[in-house]
């Protein structure tokens, strides 16, 4: 005879933690949006003319919520079949912040600011909106990440260079009078003005400053794309790399050269989309 403990268990499990059914899909969803409006109150409450005005009706609301939060995660203990490994998963874990901030600021008010925890909480869209496969695309990026990754560096070093040079060339020139009062005071200017930022803090009173000012933004702009274009050209021979691996579709020769374009066998476009 079956147990009805059991049997509800295994029930609850499939809801809360399978997205391969209906009511599963459901339960993450209005999880979600339950997220989403706890977020959003949070965000609100924020503003002091709003809090100051319903500070008591945003309380009770951000009650409802960890009474929610609070009842879902003991939900999620009960019907894991270890309990504790989910306890000390990730999601377990941000599970349970989500609830601990509401429970905190029973004896410590400032701790509601807190509860912005719960947005890591929507990481759980990629599970309901099954975009796991989506993210299996990134491994174009981390392909195209590790093959820049020298002229990454050797760009890096390049421009760490610079930004030294034009930051003791600029507290020379100026000096201390003008704002430029040491030597990392000048490097942080390089790096904002060679970035195209201009924050406008600290700028060059003298001629000769505004000069080299005019340098280091001309030599910005002349960089700045350097670092786009060395990951765009990686991330495109990681991608045709990728299609280099499929069957010619004429006649389905399963390897080719590096950087072919036609097959080596019966000289189709290895590209060309099949009707």
């Amino acid at each position: 005879m079956n147990n009805p403990i059991a049997t509800w268990r295994q029930r609850l499990f499939v809801v809360v933690f399978q997205t391969n059914t209906r009511a599963g899909r459901a339960f993450d969803l209005a999880l979600l949006v339950i997220i989403l409006a706890s977020l959003l109150v949070v965000m609100i409450d924020s503003v002091e003319s709003v809090h100051q005005r319903y500070a008591d009706q945003f309380a009770w609301i951000e009650w409802g919520f960890t009474f929610i939060f609070a009842v879902e995660y003991l939900l999620r203990l009960f019907c894991s079949p270890k309990p504790l490994r989910y306890a000390f998963s990730f999601y377990g874990l941000v599970d349970l912040l989500a609830i601990l901030p509401g429970i905190i600021a029973i004896f410590y008010s400032d701790a509601q600011y807190l509860m912005v925890v719960r947005m890591v909480r929507m990481l759980r869209v990629f599970r309901i909106l099954k975009l796991s496969p989506y993210l299996m695309q990134a491994d174009y990026l981390w392909a195209a990440l590790r093959g820049s990754r020298q002229k990454i560096i050797v760009f890096l070093l390049s421009v760490s260079t610079l930004v030294v040079l034009f930051g003791t060339l600029m507290y020379v020139i100026e000096g201390p009078e003008d704002g430029f009062t040491s030597i990392p005071k000048g490097i942080y200017w390089a790096i904002v003005t060679l970035t195209t930022v201009g924050f406008g803090d600290i700028v060059p009173k003298t001629a000769l400053g505004q000069m080299l000012s005019s340098l280091v933004m001309i030599t910005g702009y002349s960089i700045i794309a350097v670092p786009t274009g060395i990951f765009t050209a990686e991330l495109a021979n990681a991608m045709r790399g990728e299609e280099l691996e499929q069957d010619c579709p004429s006649c389905k020769k399963p390897r080719h050269e590096p950087g072919a374009a036609f097959c080596s066998r019966c000289g189709s476009h290895l590209f060309a989309k099949m009707e």
